[in-house]
């Protein structure tokens, strides 16, 4: 299978060149020339299938020039137990009689990022060697919190790599922020930006399309990638838990075959709920796609107008990983919605960049209606979902999931859609302990009290266990302390290097 531009500015490459790219260098994002189907046979054997088996079955289809032996490998590599907390490695929790939780959150990071960059840096490093370049990769990484730390997580140690992650100073939890300067590895960093996420993002953006800083960096022996979910290495792997998902309803006897299913996703960049429009056009019976958004409603607004508008105030809110008004993963599902029209993306970015909005055609618009249905929550929805899901259903959800329940609440009010529902659970309730235990019981929290006491206050609290990779996090030496603006990445990176 080859690999083309959105924008309709880059000759056809393969799957591994796509992701040793990180992104079409002359601008626009890497898609699938096709979207394979998997019969129906095959969704619906799944239900017997493990993790690791499911994996394959979605990565070969379209990582097309990777020899099985090299995604057997990475498959192995990545999902086992070593990483992950269960053998299932996404586990559902049925939270009532429609709705499911999707534990995405059981990795090394307590994030859903580690589902993809677990086995992200084998794909890379795979692909390099078929690439046989002289050159090591640099992956470059802006985080809005969660991404960062997996990131680093995953390619820490990798040899023929060096990976920079960029996060907006105060804009990511205390946990988040923690879990990754204290980052360990030879080829490492981390740096806080004064500014915000898209700050970050588009500062990495414009760097990959930078033909003259390319150059600067290819002097000093390095070539650029990313580990974003800009990079189809990051995107393809989301698809696999979408149909594991399917299949545990199946095993449980809570669907039917062929029975349709919503998909709820708290989103920011617009990538894991692309995944799952990805796994529909690959076959899987999927209803319905609610889109689940902050106060930071880009997205919301988007879907119930046509409009795309980031001229706006962007605000610091306590589900802090969405706290985006550009989603870079919105110009893939567009250009596969619009049959491939890579003109219209072409315009409709540019006016973006030059404008800072863009509006869709009213065609378009009625397609996208009838898969997608856009709602936001605000904070004190959030709040108040935290503490009704823990006294109602005696289950701990962090706020990031607390945005997708409350929107899919308020979907079944207004729609009447009583479908049985996968909700994302993108991030373990401990990365976010302060916001979580103030929701369920704010007299516990004391001012003198430290982010790392309220871990122990929310453990003894709700019953639950801390997870396994926020424990210890005040014993571990702070490794990075780079600090810069936002015009001064460039020269961070050449600091760095």
């Amino acid at each position: 299978m080859k690999y083309i531009s959105t924008r309709g500015n880059y000759d056809k490459v393969e799957a591994s060149e796509a992701i040793r790219l990180g992104m079409v260098p002359t601008g626009g994002l890497f898609v699938p020339e096709e979207i394979p189907r998997l019969s129906e046979e095959t969704i619906y054997s799944m239900e017997n299938s493990s993790y690791q088996e499911i994996a394959y079955n979605v990565l070969t289809k379209f990582l097309t020039d990777y020899t099985d032996e090299e995604l057997q490998e990475a498959i192995a590599s990545a999902y086992n137990t070593t990483n992950f907390s269960t053998e299932k490695i996404t586990p559902l929790y049925k939270l009532d009689d429609e709705s499911y939780i999707l534990e995405l959150w059981h990795g090394p990071t307590a994030a859903f990022k580690d589902l993809a960059l677990q086995i992200m840096p084998y794909l890379l490093a795979q692909a390099i060697e078929k690439k046989e370049t002289d050159k090591d990769i640099l992956i470059l990484v802006a985080t809005s919190g969660d991404t960062g730390k997996a990131a680093l997580e995953g390619f820490r140690n990798v040899d023929g790599i060096k990976i920079i992650v960029f996060y907006p100073d105060e804009g990511v939890s205390e946990i988040q922020k923690r879990q990754m300067v204290t980052t360990t590895g030879d080829n490492t960093a981390v740096v806080a930006v004064n500014g915000n996420f898209d700050d970050c993002q588009n500062s990495v953006k414009g760097i990959f399309g930078d033909q003259d800083f390319k150059k600067i960096i290819a002097n000093k022996g390095y070539q650029f990638s990313s580990a974003n979910s800009i990079n189809w290495g990051r995107l393809v792997p989301q698809i696999i838990y979408y149909f594991a998902a399917y299949a545990e309803l199946l095993k449980k006897d809570e669907i039917k075959r062929g029975e349709k299913i919503n998909i709820t996703v708290p989103t920011g960049n617009f990538g894991n709920i692309l995944a799952s429009y990805y796994a529909y056009r690959m076959g899987l019976p999927i209803n319905r796609f609610i889109c689940a958004s902050n106060d930071n409603k880009v997205l919301t607004e988007f879907f119930k107008t046509g409009v795309y508008d980031k001229n706006r105030d962007f605000k610091k809110t306590i589900s802090p990983s969405m706290d985006i008004l550009i989603s870079s993963n919105l110009e893939r599902f567009l250009f596969e919605i619009t049959g491939h029209n890579d003109r219209k993306i072409d315009t409709w970015y540019r006016q973006l960049k030059e404008e800072g909005k863009f509006e869709i055609d009213e065609e378009v618009k009625d397609k996208i209606d009838e898969l997608f249905v856009g709602e936001y929550a605000t904070e004190a929805e959030i709040k108040k979902t935290i503490k009704r899901v823990y006294r109602q259903d005696k289950y701990l959800i962090d706020p990031h999931t607390a945005v997708g329940v409350n929107v899919y609440n308020k979907y079944v009010k207004n729609y009447n859609n009583k479908v049985a529902t996968v909700i994302d659970a993108t991030a373990n309730p401990y990365k976010f302990s302060a916001t979580v235990l103030s929701a369920i019981d704010d007299s516990s929290i004391i001012n003198e009290m430290t982010k790392f006491d309220i871990l122990k206050e929310l453990s003894e609290e709700s019953g639950t266990e801390i997870h396994s990779g926020l424990k210890g996090l005040t014993d571990r030496e702070v490794k990075h302390e780079f600090k810069c603006q936002v015009d001064e990445i460039k020269d961070m990176i050449q600091q760095i290097l």
